[in-house]
């Protein structure tokens, strides 16, 4: 199979990286239905936190939308954006951590094919959101 043509800049790279779809992963805890996969073993606390935590940033991101409407100085916008930034990222964390606690610690134990396209995901999965 031939080898496609490497991107000669970065946000080409990055606009690649986008456009390929992770694999689809057996994720061993039985997660899948008609429609496609579905997280399980979600702690109801957990779950609760990251939606308190989206509305949370949905008031941000409306916030930021006055802000720039109203010519708000930029410095003052910036920093919303690295709170609503930081806030994503800690609704991420939870979710990594529940992936990695169930999905990917019973793939993992499964082994063979299920384990290595498992190791495949995180790999794929720490390296597109360390953006």
């Amino acid at each position: 199979m031939p080898q496609p043509p490497v991107p000669t800049s970065i946000a080409n790279a990055a606009a690649i990286a986008d456009d390929v779809e992770s694999p689809a992963v057996d994720c061993g805890c039985g997660g899948h239905d008609e429609i496609g996969r579905k997280a399980v073993a979600v702690d109801p606390d957990t779950k609760a936190r990251n939606l308190k935590r989206l509305r949370r940033i949905e008031g941000q991101i409306r916030g930021l939308q006055k802000m720039v409407e109203e010519d708000r100085y930029c410095a003052d916008i910036l920093t919303q954006i690295s709170s609503a930034h930081e806030a994503l990222r800690a609704v991420g964390r939870e979710l990594m951590r529940n992936h990695l606690k169930h999905c990917a610690a019973t793939a993992i134990a499964a082994g063979g094919e299920t384990r290595d396209a498992m190791y495949d995901e995180l790999v794929d999965m720490m390296y597109r959101h360390s953006r």
